[in-house]
């Protein structure tokens, strides 16, 4: 069981570093009157707060900005190039991987397929890929931020269970430290993203929370709670895909029926797709017996999909419209769980665009108060297809440099 302690002065500093850095990261260039009335912080504060920033070379002074009438403020920026890090994304069928600055610039993508890789002949493909990453590196690196899916406890870099990697209790972290030498931080992937949009996807400073959900072949929320990522008392929170949400004996990746994967992935809609035609069951198949993952097929399948989708062609609408609900009803019941008003949605999914995210909200609103939904925004993420990588870069950052914990 975790301490139940009150606030310490040292949690409430490092709280005040995190809104000072991301609404100078956000806002800037800024002076520091303005970070303070951005963040209802005290202008002392502010000014101890950036001092420290400033010894260690994480905010820089930039020149004055214009008068209102008084003495022209001093204006902060972050140097993009302090540090340099590098982001990892074990997804499924490749691992892919970035050397990124403090501000979220990528500055070199690396990535090898898994080509039904797994187990110990995956690790071998995901450090090679680590090795690559190091040496493209200009200046000493930080060092290596991982996102894979799969349950992680990210206090031990250890991943508990990835099923398609075929990952148990594998100490990830361990292994890259001592192959590289660097500090290695490792989270589940929707977690990873959740603080990549957070961190570099400018958003409001005084935003206190967020959760961005990944709908890809798999599907999974990364939830930000007071500024922290939130993970649970056994790292899983967020695993909304293999929660059950229909009464049917369709088979799940998990072992199990009726989880929301098997009704509102990518990994579904593309198998209910490829069963269309006369006598073809409504509900789709398991899609636990869908052929293995290949990105190639799979992503121009999703193309096709998205072509009737967008076409109107009945059978794709109906299907297509199928999985957004169902994800929908789910948004729905984390609101009115956690009452965070900011929900992103990334993956592969949000290629079916505006009129899929639309039936997504529809179903939210009948699922939840109207008054904690109508508050709610829910839309696309900002950081594109390379969101983990940019992630897990965050979750090396606000770790190693003490900006962000989680919690």
């Amino acid at each position: 069981m975790r301490s139940l302690v009150k606030a310490t002065h040292q949690g409430t500093r490092e709280h005040n570093v995190r809104l000072v850095m991301r609404a100078i990261a956000s806002l800037g260039p800024i002076s520091r009157a303005d970070v303070a009335r951005r963040t209802d912080l005290t202008r002392t504060t502010v000014s101890d707060v950036v001092s420290q920033l400033e010894d260690a070379g994480l905010v820089q002074e930039i020149g004055r900005g214009p008068s209102s009438g008084g003495k022209a403020p001093i204006l902060l920026r972050i140097p993009r190039d302090a540090r340099q890090l590098i982001g990892v994304h074990v997804g499924e069928g490749q691992v892919k991987g970035a050397v990124v600055n403090l501000a979220g610039d990528i500055s070199h993508l690396e990535q090898l397929a898994l080509d039904g890789r797994d187990g110990d002949d995956a690790l071998a493909r995901l450090e090679t890929l680590v090795d690559r990453l190091v040496r493209a590196t200009t200046q000493p690196p930080l060092g290596i931020g991982i996102g894979t899916s799969g349950l992680v406890d990210t206090s031990l870099g250890m991943v508990r269970w990835a099923v398609h990697l075929d990952w148990h209790d594998l100490r990830l972290g361990a292994r890259l430290r001592n192959r590289t030498g660097l500090p290695v931080y490792v989270a589940n992937d929707s977690q990873a993203a959740a603080l990549g949009e957070w961190t570099f996807g400018r958003h409001s400073p005084q935003r206190a929370g967020m959760i961005v959900v990944k709908v890809g072949n798999g599907i999974g929320a990364g939830i930000i709670i007071d500024d922290r990522l939130y993970q649970g008392d056994g790292f899983g929170a967020g695993e909304i895909g293999h929660i059950s949400v229909v009464d049917n004996d369709l088979r799940c990746r998990c072992g199990r029926t009726g989880c929301l994967e098997t009704v509102a992935s990518a990994r579904a809609v593309l198998a209910c797709l490829a069963a269309r035609g006369p006598g073809a069951d409504a509900r789709g198949p398991d899609v636990a017996t869908r052929p293995p993952l290949n990105p190639v097929r799979d992503e121009q399948a999703l193309e096709d999909g998205r072509t009737a989708f967008q076409a109107g062609e009945p059978d794709a609408v109906a299907i297509v419209t199928r999985a957004a609900r169902h994800l929908g009803r789910m948004l729905g019941h984390l609101v009115g769980t956690l009452d965070i008003h900011d929900i992103v949605l990334i993956g592969s999914m949000t290629t079916f665009g505006e009129a899929w995210l639309d039936a997504v909200r529809q179903e939210a609103r009948r699922s939840a108060l109207p008054q904690l939904v109508d508050d709610t925004r829910i839309g696309f993420g900002r950081l594109g297809s390379d969101i983990v990588e940019l992630g897990s870069a965050a979750l090396l950052m606000t770790s190693e440099l003490g900006l962000s914990q989680a919690a």
